[in-house]
């Protein structure tokens, strides 16, 4: 038999590497990454549901302002109140809320009694106390989405450009108006008896009714477009709506804390008066 010429070999080799390449080549995968390299990354899950981490963050979060509401006033709030559609229970009662059940919890000073009768001393211990568990929120929060999946749209220069705006602006809201409340205007003074002489309405309170609350938000949907992590922005929805509910808790409140200063104020000065 004539041996093959070595020209002619390498043509067959070459062909019987082409045939199998083809035979072995996967259609229906490879073609997708072909066509897009991105297309795998488009259609994996955009939130993984079953890592336990993003339960606690959530967790974390609707925690911090139930614990402060509750050890500040000393009283579990009524949820149902929060909502922004009214429930009734009960049909046959019309009777209108007791304003002072309202606020009666404003008056044990259990706080206070436990630091001998020193309000400003339970604040700021309430303040260090906030103040940790907020350090320990943004912990959970971006070790339970550093563990998520990130989606290529949220990696862009366009995103990382909107999450340093906004990482920016949310610490300048919130450390404007730590620096506008002071400490004890901060972390609930008012809860302890300690008001300020007036409303703060300058920067940034002219900018929005609670910087502080919008001004995490802000941090933590920034975040989010840092990292790239859809779930980020999915916790950033719960931290809002978190936050909504604690408002209509916590305005109310003060607002009332407030107003019955003013009526104080009004009724000494009208006794001084009188006296003159």
């Amino acid at each position: 038999m004539d041996a093959i010429p070595s020209g002619s070999r390498r043509r067959h080799v070459s062909a019987s590497l082409l045939a199998n390449a083809i035979s072995s080549f996967d259609y229906t995968t490879n073609l997708a990454e072909i066509s897009h390299p991105l297309n795998t990354a488009y259609m994996a899950p955009l939130v993984d549901f079953e890592k336990q981490s993003l339960l606690v963050s959530a967790c974390s979060i609707a925690f911090n302002p139930l614990f402060w509401n509750i050890v500040a006033r000393q009283g579990f709030p009524n949820l149902l109140s929060l909502l922004p559609f009214p429930i009734r229970c009960d049909k046959t009662n019309t009777r209108k809320p007791n304003k002072k059940n309202k606020i009666k919890e404003y008056h044990h000073k259990l706080l206070t009694n436990l630091f001998g009768g020193n309000s400003r001393r339970a604040c700021y211990a309430l303040a260090a106390t906030i103040f940790s568990l907020g350090l320990l929120r943004d912990w959970l929060y971006k070790s339970a989405i550093q563990e998520q999946p990130s989606h290529p749209i949220l990696l862009t220069p366009f995103s990382r450009l909107a999450a340093f705006i906004l990482l920016a602006s949310g610490n300048i809201l919130v450390l404007s108006s730590t620096w506008a409340l002071g400490i004890t205007g901060t972390f609930l003074g008012d809860y302890f008896g300690i008001l300020m002489d007036r409303i703060v309405t300058g920067f940034p309170f002219n900018v929005c009714g609670a910087p502080m609350y919008w001004g995490s938000t802000m941090s933590f949907l920034g975040t989010a477009l840092l990292l790239g992590k859809p779930a980020g922005i999915l916790i950033t929805a719960w931290v809002y709506f978190v936050y909504c509910l604690a408002l209509r808790y916590e305005d109310p409140f003060t607002a009332a804390i407030y107003a019955k200063r003013d009526r104080e104020r009004a009724a000494s000065g009208g006794a001084v008066k009188k006296q003159i």
